[in-house]
């Protein structure tokens, strides 16, 4: 099956059944109720919890954070090291029936126990000790991706300094947006259209007047960014994190139609080995490559999102399907396009990894994206970069929010600007001296860690609801398996390496989750236990 339409269709057939039909039944699980008041109405606080202006608003935010760049490199790396299909199996089947799932179930369970975080539902759950454990890991896990998507985003500023105009300018259009929508009431569908007419002069502007500052460009955009992502964690969610991310979106949604469109028109042929090889050095086929797709089919991230800011933007129930699960899918959709961008590239068979190695993942997904889409959009390289870049960006502001409330929540410290500082300190050490490059390996293993863990949580309190957990416990167990298998592999290649930083790393995850398991299955005993009375 070398026809990228063939691909494409079955792939669009296949998401879709999976909204329409499986999401369904989990809307029916969770016994969704449009009448019954969210956290964001109930709860509001002009701060972190406000209802958003309407869903579409809200999936911008939501799509723009869970997105980032996983859904480009992971899928990029899994087509180059053991073949395109295997990604694209495992992208299809993990959307509908796991990350789908994973990200709907987070969102809905968050809303139904008035917003609160995933940790804190886990001590309500299942004990102290699981939210202490669950607090502690997450915490470390978002400091961890705040300094490199942080490093990320000043490396590309200053790779592609034309990225730069639109990239910060829409930071004041944002901030315009939602004075518009929330305190002058000005009708959406012309601040939606005058923000992104802003924000496409700025992309324009950019081209045409690239931003450099010299010698020591990275560590003054590493400051900017900090800056930033501080203000977009301390102010009110409607004036600046939500609509930069709505805004955003649509950056986003244009990326994904102009790639879809582009396999539409030039109808690429899949010029690599649909398999290449079970064993490989980058570890064997599983559990590596599901480690290594990640947000293209399940990451634990995404719960973090959907029971951090998401839950308390919710305005009616009704809508969590759309925010939820629907943004999965569209990020599975988003990387199937890369799968066939990448796949269609004319590479080097022999020696596919070398090839990784020296130009990198987002080298060749933009190489991919431009192949597929040149025939109408000659800029499409740069474009790639600048939509991959929104992603980090997105991501970057999400995360420092969400970690100013686990900052909250496990050091009881009640002053989102005290709270903030220490995430923004604590990231900022991290990414200035450059150690994440010695540990951000161990990220891709402890994404699908908290992944398992958020399924096992959503599992308990399903049981203790006397609802059916078969929707969410067996592909808790299946991730966990999966997770421990490729922390194992990382083990033996850091003795190998003598990658003893890593080595240690890799053991206290296996370590955490052993305790968190064992929490888990005492609970899961102690509920059939009285189910049996």
């Amino acid at each position: 099956m070398n026809n990228s339409l063939i691909i494409i269709f079955i792939s669009l057939f296949l998401f879709g059944l999976g909204y329409y039909w499986y999401a369904k039944k989990l809307e029916s699980l969770w016994e969704v109720d449009p009448k019954r008041p969210t956290p964001a109405v109930t709860k509001y606080d002009g701060i972190d919890y406000v209802p958003a202006k309407n869903w579409l608003v809200l999936f911008g935010h939501h799509f723009s954070s869970i997105a980032g760049a996983g859904p480009i490199i992971g899928p990029t790396i899994a087509c180059l090291v053991w073949g395109w299909l295997p990604a694209l199996l495992w992208i299809i089947l993990g959307t509908v029936f796991i990350g789908g799932a994973h990200d709907f179930g987070s969102l809905i369970t968050s809303v139904q126990e008035e917003g609160v975080s995933l940790p804190q539902i886990a001590e309500k759950t299942i004990s102290l000790k699981a939210k202490i454990f669950f607090s502690l890991f997450v915490w470390l896990s978002l400091i961890l991706v705040i300094a490199v998507f942080a490093f990320l985003c000043a490396d590309t500023f200053v790779k592609e300094p034309k990225i730069i105009v639109p990239s910060l300018g829409l930071i004041p259009v944002a901030i315009l947006i939602g004075f518009f929508l929330y305190f002058k009431k000005i009708n959406s569908f012309l601040t939606t259209i005058l923000g992104i007419t802003l924000l496409f002069s700025l992309i324009y502007l950019g081209y045409y007047l690239p931003v450099s500052l010299g010698k020591y460009s990275l560590y003054i955009w590493l400051t900017i960014l900090f800056i930033y992502a501080y203000f977009a964690s301390v102010l009110p969610v409607n004036i600046l994190l939500q609509p930069r991310d709505y805004l955003s979106s649509y950056l986003l949604f244009l990326g994904l139609g102009v790639g879809l469109l582009g396999v539409f028109i030039s109808r690429p042929i899949i010029k690599m080995p649909a398999y290449l090889n079970w064993n490989t050095d980058n570890g064997w086929l599983w559990p590596m490559l599901f480690v290594t797709v990640a947000c293209g089919a399940i990451s634990g991230f995404h719960s973090l999102i959907a029971g951090g800011t998401t839950s308390k933007q919710l305005s009616n129930e009704n809508t969590a399907r759309k925010i939820g699960y629907g943004a999965m899918v569209a990020e599975g959709l988003l990387a199937t396009i890369v799968v066939i961008a990448v796949a269609s590239l004319n590479l080097p068979k022999e020696n596919l990894a070398y090839y990784l190695k020296s130009r990198g993942p987002i080298s060749i997904f933009s190489q991919g994206y431009e192949n597929i889409t040149s025939v109408f959009f000659k800029k499409s390289g740069f474009f790639a970069v600048l939509i991959l870049n929104a992603f980090i960006l997105t991501t970057l502001d999400t995360a420092t929010r969400i970690c100013r409330y686990i900052t909250e929540e496990l050091f009881n410290i009640r002053r989102r600007f005290v709270s903030t500082l220490i995430v923004i300190v604590a990231s900022a050490i991290l990414a200035f001296s450059k150690k994440w490059l010695k540990i951000w390996p161990a990220f891709g293993a402890a994404n699908q860690l908290v992944a398992s863990l958020s399924l096992f949580l959503i599992s308990i309190w399903l049981m203790k609801k006397k609802k059916s957990s078969l929707f969410t416990l067996p592909i808790a167990f299946f991730m966990l398996f999966t997770t421990i298998a490729a922390l194992v592999f990382q083990i033996i290649e850091c003795i190998f390496h003598k990658e003893y930083l890593l080595f240690i790393i890799c053991i206290l995850l296996i370590i955490f989750s052993g305790l968190m398991f064992k929490e888990i299955m005492d609970k899961i005993y102690n509920l059939n236990k009285i189910k049996q009375l």
